[in-house]
């Protein structure tokens, strides 16, 4: 199984939470995509095997005129061994989301949406500087839907300074009460460089509180669990059966091609990320020179990295893939080091797995750390 995972680089508007400083220029758009296009040719024999999802990801795919995603899904599919019943996902922004658009996008074959909802509070979206207000938070689900697709997620952001317990759970009240299949849920992170930095380092605005977001998170949990969702990994929760297939590829350490300005890469042992510079990007795929570089993992790395990821999935560590792929030293190694978690409560171990608890999961980044090896 495999995936490809496509990096549209334009936003409309910058955000207090991320780093996008990207131009949405129309000129740039078309020469965008033709980039994009002529990377998947040189590429094209970095894929052999059943691509099972296609991820359209941010910035802002949903910008893009119609024709030119169908243009890069027929590409994509004439190039790459993509299954007919492929996970094909458009991040989208809800002000992006019409009748007209979701239409279009079900008939080219787009079958999942991730929406940048974030917050279903007018307040809350102010702050955030984002583009849609309220009323398209709740008016673009009702869109999707009548469009007849049932398969989609919304992000929500939690932790902003300001905002309350009672603000939060009501953002996640409004998304059980409208049946969301799937939720991804993120604490405000504050990125240096970015304006929000800028104004909490000069006192304009109050800094993220860690208190304050665990207890979002503890809510969160407890709200989701009532209402039957399937927490399958650390910010990700789910209606039984609509997990993202291609988010647990990357959990799982499957690989995936990249394309795109930023896009990383990864065939299970090597990985590979793009230039990040628009013009630089499309300049280089003019050249039919491939703006890339490469970095061939370490036993040690690939290892570190299942470590991170597994413990951050339902699925946990298992334990026999580690005996299989990295010995009994290695075995008896986190054997050994695991145990002051499950004897602090964070950690149980089970026949096949080592899983977070409850607790554990407010402190997965630590407890993983605490168990990677050292490079020779």
């Amino acid at each position: 199984m495999a995936g490809i995972y496509l990096h549209i680089p334009f936003c409309r508007k910058a955000c207090h939470y991320c780093n996008f400083h990207f131009s949405t220029q129309q000129s740039l758009q078309g020469e965008m995509v033709e980039a994009l296009v002529q990377e998947a040719f040189l590429r094209k024999d970095e894929i052999t095997e059943p691509v099972h999802t296609l991820y359209f990801g941010g910035g802002t795919p949903s910008i893009l005129p119609s024709f030119s995603i169908d243009k890069i899904i027929g590409v994509l599919r004439g190039l790459y061994p993509l299954m007919p019943d492929a996970e094909i996902t458009l991040e989208a922004n809800p002000d992006d989301i019409t009748k007209e658009k979701a239409a279009e996008w079900r008939a080219m074959g787009i079958n999942r949406f991730s929406i940048g909802i974030q917050s279903f509070q007018e307040e809350n979206l102010l702050w955030m500087n984002r583009a849609h207000h309220a009323l398209q938070s709740h008016a673009c689900i009702d869109i999707i839907r009548e469009a007849g697709f049932d398969n989609f997620s919304i992000d929500l952001i939690y932790g902003t300074p300001g905002q309350s317990l009672a603000s939060w759970e009501k953002d996640v009240d409004t998304a059980i009460a409208k049946k969301i299949p799937h939720l991804s849920c993120y604490a405000l992170t504050i990125e240096e460089g970015t304006a929000l930095h800028h104004m909490i380092q000069e006192g304009k605005r109050a800094p993220v509180n860690a208190d304050e977001q665990a207890q979002c998170f503890h809510s969160l949990i407890d709200k989701t669990a009532t209402a039957s969702y399937h927490h399958y990994e650390i910010s990700n929760w789910a209606v039984p059966g609509f997990e993202s297939q291609h988010n647990s590829a990357y959990w799982e350490g499957k690989p995936y091609l990249g394309l795109g300005p930023s896009a990383h890469s990864f065939d299970g042992r090597n990985r590979s990320w793009n230039i990040a510079h628009n013009i630089d990007y499309i300049k280089s795929l003019r050249e039919k020179k491939l703006p890339l570089t490469q970095e061939i993992l370490s036993e040690t790395d690939v290892l570190n990295e299942y470590i991170m990821t597994s413990l951050r999935s339902s699925k946990g560590m298992n334990k026999q893939r580690i005996l299989d792929q990295w010995g009994q030293d290695i075995f008896s190694t986190i054997q050994k080091g695991i145990e002051i978690s499950i004897q602090a409560g964070n950690v149980v171990e089970e026949q096949e797995a080592w899983r977070l608890t409850t607790r554990g999961k407010f402190l997965a980044d630590g407890i993983a750390a605490s168990l990677f090896f050292l490079n020779k």
